[in-house]
């Protein structure tokens, strides 16, 4: 083969790829040079073609294209203070596009960049790109509350008023609402269709029609559905998918159960809050005489009545999980199915997918069998009840389950064999807390209450991850098509920032930066137990973590150091599980080719699928949950609080709170000193005095605003901890006083804007005349 036919085939092969970057041994691997002298021969064919600018390396020695001087094509992510970034390959950083040249581009837009400033490898500074196009817009409805003209102003603007959007990603921009079809009245929360996007004339607006009211601003718990139809979660379930639902029996027959393992005689619970309803797994653990322990794990078999061609299932893909919102649930399937014959409810025969595992006292899963079957539970128990007999060992519950005791306090060694050997391979744990807010009747938030996790809550979760690990082996041993779940190693450019981070607090961290163990960081987690900066360290490290998704390709998951892994045990509320239960089923029945180049084809479409829908949910539950810690904190402006710095950033720092309700202390009103960020450190450092604020130290705070609208938190820095103080930069006494007299004035600019855009709002001038003239002189044409 000549080095002229081997460079025609790596181009042929690069530009035939979604991938952008390659290395040399997946280049050699698709071409068929494995061989010491064919895959000399493609380094020396790369070197020659890098020379003749066909390709280039990237920071991570991968190969790829030169970018020509046509614009990158990628999805636009927005910032709400107006900048943003485009990712146009997985393998390559983000491009940062300045607020000046996002050119009206809108959050999750397909966008054509031009490259104003490449990277620079040796400052690591990132590429900066403008938005030369827009190729598909992302948006094209909205939510958001009514404000009416009067009569005067609709007939001289031809609209009916303007909808102040609920997404934060669209401060600033105006959506006006044509007077055409329905006519909400004031304070109506509605959907708009977007007829008219940003453009050269008009820059912060956008026009649209009304296609749906959702109700009013001050109905109770309109606020939490104006979420949830903001990302597009359905409200309601079809007509056809509740029709299906109704057709599903209550109880299982006969006919059901052929063909299933019947384990309706073994001891089997389920263990779960108080308040759950959809009982989705159930365990069994008893002790074998050869010391090892036996492990049942039995999943609820939603993929029985949920099946491939239904419309249960079209609606299941669609919504992908359930969405947990403070005081209700949005169900991935109706609840007929989700609450009846689905959950695992005590003492009632139920369908099950089933996993069981022998174990040894090294937590090594040396048997398993999985299978479809039948069973019946002994008892529902709770995670406080658990917790009160293996933790507190109260007498009233030890004798109310005197028959079960037993098996729980094995089930106690075993969670505790498991543990160990995770902990032993490196898996990484996270202590974050978790809160839960309570609200009334109306929605309105009466306490936040911090949730523990007893060993009740943490041995069904080793339990799970035994049984999802055992599910992904498997199927990856039989080398058949499956979805998995992954956590990929961390970035690059992440695990450096840690590393600095670390090294500040003399951490050095075994490892490098492009190649660092679970285990590695694992020691960085035990060297800090303990100590002032553990919240810090485990803060940052989290942050350095890339997101878990669902993919069909095995990847393994990064933090629990698992190799194999997979959803398995939640197919109520999450639809990768149920399409693994549909998977067992189906390679039970038949693992023909036709079968596997099926799945083959539908696996990466439900795991990208799966994964956006997961994100959404993420989203919309942090949103609402930031919401309602505002609500709770709005009467109490004005009372002070003890905290943490548990994050600094230029603009100022972000106070945790022991309920971990978060709130910001701008660095403009920070009246100590001035203060310069010292971002190595993440610390804010006062220019005269010194004092010196950075993450993990206690402070003592004021609230002086809590926004449920808004979402926001504002606090007062009455007093800090005192900590080692750092040097602030060397800074002329002069530039420092101008700049100051900058910030007044940049102040004194905002309030004025905010005054003219309050008297628009409050309708004393009718939207800005230059717009009413262009509308009224495009009469009868429409903007394309």
């Amino acid at each position: 083969m000549t080095k002229q036919t081997i460079k025609e085939k790596i181009l042929f092969f690069m530009e035939s790829q979604k991938k952008k970057s390659f290395s040399m041994e997946e280049i050699a691997e698709a071409l068929q040079l494995q061989k010491s002298t064919d895959f000399k021969l493609l380094v020396q064919t790369i070197a020659a073609m890098e020379r003749e600018k066909l390709v280039e390396f990237n920071k991570k020695g991968k190969i790829r294209l030169p970018n020509k001087e046509l614009a990158l094509e990628g999805v636009f992510r927005a910032n709400e203070r107006g900048f943003g970034f485009v990712n146009y390959d997985e393998e390559e950083p983000d491009i940062y596009i300045p607020k000046e040249a996002v050119n009206f581009a809108m959050d999750g837009d397909t966008v054509a960049i031009d490259i104003v400033q490449p990277a620079d490898p040796f400052t690591e500074k990132g590429a900066e790109g403008k938005v030369v196009a827009i190729k598909k817009r992302a948006i094209t409805q909205a939510v958001g509350e009514f404000v009416a003209y009067d009569e005067d102003q609709v007939t001289e603007t031809d609209l009916y008023g303007y909808m102040i959007p609920k997404d934060k990603k669209m401060t600033g921009l105006t959506f006006f609402i044509a007077a055409i079809g329905i006519k909400p009245v004031d304070g109506s929360i509605v959907i708009v269709e977007i007829t008219h996007y940003p453009e050269k004339e008009y820059t912060k607006s956008l026009e649209g029609i009304v296609k749906k009211v959702v109700g009013h601003k001050n109905d109770p718990g309109m606020d939490i559905l104006s979420v949830i139809v903001a990302h597009g979660i359905p409200t309601a379930f079809p007509e056809d998918v509740l029709a299906e639902a109704d057709k599903v029996p209550d109880a299982i027959a006969e006919s059901d159960i052929e063909g299933r393992r019947d384990l309706r005689e073994e001891v089997i619970v389920t263990i779960d809050g108080e308040d759950a309803k959809d009982l989705d797994d159930a365990v069994t653990v008893r002790k074998l005489d050869s010391g090892h322990y036996f492990l049942g794990v039995h999943i609820a078999d939603v993929s029985y009545y949920v099946t491939e061609e239904s419309q249960l299932n079209r609606e299941a893909y669609e919504r992908g999980t359930s969405v947990y919102l403070t005081d209700r649930v949005v169900p991935m399937i109706p609840q007929r199915l989700s609450n009846g014959i689905c959950s695992l409810n005590p003492k009632v025969p139920r369908l099950t997918m089933s996993c069981e595992m022998e174990i040894d006292p090294e937590g090594n899963i040396v048997r398993h069998e999985i299978f479809q079957s039948v069973i019946k539970t002994t008892e529902r128990m709770t995670y406080t009840a658990i917790n009160e007999i293996l933790e507190e060992q109260k007498p009233e519950t030890m004798v109310r389950y005197k028959n079960l005791v037993p098996m729980f306090q094995e089930m106690g060694e075993l969670h505790h064999i498991l543990e160990t050997m995770r902990e032993r391979r490196g898996a990484i744990s996270f202590e974050d807390n978790e809160a839960k807010v309570l609200v009334d009747r109306d929605g309105h938030p009466e306490d936040i209450l911090l949730r523990t996790r007893g060993v009740g809550e943490r041995l069904i979760e080793s339990f799970m991850l035994a049984a999802n690990e055992t599910v992904a082996k498997h199927f990856h041993d039989l080398k058949v098509p499956f979805i998995y779940r992954i956590h990929e190693q961390p970035k690059e450019e992440k695990m450096q920032r840690f590393f600095d981070f670390a090294s500040v607090f003399g951490i050095l961290v075994k490892g490098t930066k492009n190649d660092i163990t679970p285990k590695d960081l694992q020691r960085v987690l035990e060297q800090v137990n303990g100590k002032p900066e553990e919240p810090v360290i485990n803060t940052m490290l989290l942050r350095s973590m890339q997101q878990a998704r669902y993919s069909e390709d095995n990847y393994g998951h990064y933090g629990l150091a698992a190799e194999y892994y997979t959803h398995f045990t939640s197919p109520i509320r999450r639809y990768p599980d149920l399409i693994v239960h549909r998977l067992i089923r189906t390679y039970s029945e038949s693992m023909s080719e036709s079968t596997k180049e099926k799945w083959a084809e539908l696996l990466p479409d439900i795991a990208d699928h799966s994964s956006k829908m997961e994100r959404r949910a993420v989203e919309a539950e942090r949103e609402v949950d930031s919401m309602k810690k505002a609500e709770f904190m709005a009467d109490k402006i004005g009372e002070e609080y003890d905290g943490i710095i548990g994050s600094v950033a230029k603009f100022g720092l972000f106070i945790e709170l022991p309920n971990t309700i978060e709130g910001l202390i701008h660095v403009n009103s920070l009246k100590q000193d001035y203060f310069h960020y010292i971002e190595n450190h993440m610390a804010l450092v006062g220019e005269r005095t010194g004092m010196t604020l950075k993450i993990g130290q206690k402070v003592r705070i004021k609230v002086v605003k809590a926004d449920p609208e808004t979402r926001e938190i504002d606090f007062e820095l009455l007093d800090a901890e005192e900590v080692q103080r750092l040097e602030a930069p060397k800074q002329n006494r002069r530039q420092s006083e101008r700049r100051r007299g900058n910030d007044h004035l940049q102040k004194r600019v905002d309030d004025n804007q905010s005054k003219r855009k309050n008297n628009k709002k409050k309708g004393k001038k009718p939207f800005y005349k230059e717009a009413v003239k262009k509308k009224k002189n495009k009469k009868g044409k429409k903007k394309k």
